[in-house]
């Protein structure tokens, strides 16, 4: 796993906590009572729990939800002396009490649930389906960096949809520019291989693959034609989020696959010397350095290489 620089994560910490103000805000969790109710945030999540589970202790509702036993437990106290909860021995061990929702706590959270769910419903309502899409999209993907214990989502490869290219663009030029300080001028030059992949598509010899992952693009590579029997691979990139799963060798041999498939008789790609992780990944599919020149591109002194697979 690359070492994230510690100047990178105080940035990255700072828009985290500005996107928390703007969240909070926005759903009003600020205010003294959650939803225009009598309950504050955690009173309503805890609510949400029992109402939704069954035969609850609070030993477990503490642990899933990383709450204080002893907040919770006057929390809890509160609710029963309002009548909304009720504690009941559990058949198999007589020390442990089954939390359970009253009739009347039933009733006091039903309003609180419509509520929370048409102000969801509200908030979304503004935005085109593509943008909602996207948002849920993004919003799986946090869960899903933050919940390391999952299995993260499957990783598919398939051809490129509507925003796929521009993100292509986007991710080649903050990436190069935040690991290797590379300059405009290099997020330029692959939005003109983007164009001109476009404008010249062939689908007989020319291919793009997006990496998906439960919605979001994670990786790319492209395959075009270069003359009747050569073709050249570009646009190879793997997100930062997918590195150690294996994704950058399966776009490689994706691509490899195609070539043959299109009766290519070899691949040829350029790349830079300090691209460690793309080298090793071409050698291991079996391409050579066959030229090297030295070139000022991209704000930077660099050695280029130019590999070559015979298919």
């Amino acid at each position: 796993m690359q070492r994230v620089p510690r100047s990178a994560i105080d940035r990255h910490a700072a828009a985290v906590r500005g996107f928390n103000r703007f969240y909070t805000r926005r759903i009003g969790v600020l205010k003294s009572g959650l939803l225009d109710s009598p309950f504050s945030l955690t009173e309503v999540r805890v609510l949400y729990e029992l109402a939704h589970r069954d035969s609850l202790t609070a030993g477990q509702l503490a642990a899933e939800l990383e709450l204080d036993p002893g907040y919770l437990s006057r929390l809890l106290g509160a609710f029963e002396r309002r009548g909304l909860l009720t504690r009941t021995k559990s058949a198999d061990d007589a020390r442990q009490r089954h939390l359970r929702l009253t009739a009347a706590g039933r009733r006091g959270f039903a309003p609180l649930d419509r509520r929370a769910h048409d102000e969801m419903v509200q908030m979304l309502r503004p935005l085109p389906a593509s943008s909602q899409a996207r948002l849920l999209a993004a919003l799986r993907e946090v869960e899903a960096l933050l919940s390391p214990a999952h299995a993260p989502a499957p990783i598919v490869l398939r051809a490129p949809q509507a925003g796929d290219l521009g993100w292509v663009v986007q991710s080649h030029g903050a990436l190069y520019a935040a690991e290797f300080g590379y300059d405009a001028t290099f997020e330029a030059l692959v939005a003109r291989i983007v164009a001109d992949f476009v404008r010249d598509f062939d689908a007989t010899g020319d291919r793009c693959w997006i990496a998906d992952r439960a919605g979001v693009a994670v990786g790319s590579i492209f395959l075009v034609r270069k003359s009747k029997h050569v073709a050249k691979l570009r646009l190879f990139l793997v997100d930062p989020s997918a590195r150690g799963t294996g994704l950058g060798a399966r776009l490689v041999d994706e691509c490899i696959h195609f070539a043959r498939a299109a009766g290519y008789r070899k691949i040829t790609l350029w790349t830079q010397s300090e691209l460690l992780a793309a080298r090793h990944l071409y050698k291991r599919a079996g391409f050579r350095k066959v030229a090297t020149e030295r070139h000022r591109s991209f704000g930077h002194d660099l050695t280029g290489e130019n590999w070559e697979l015979a298919l």
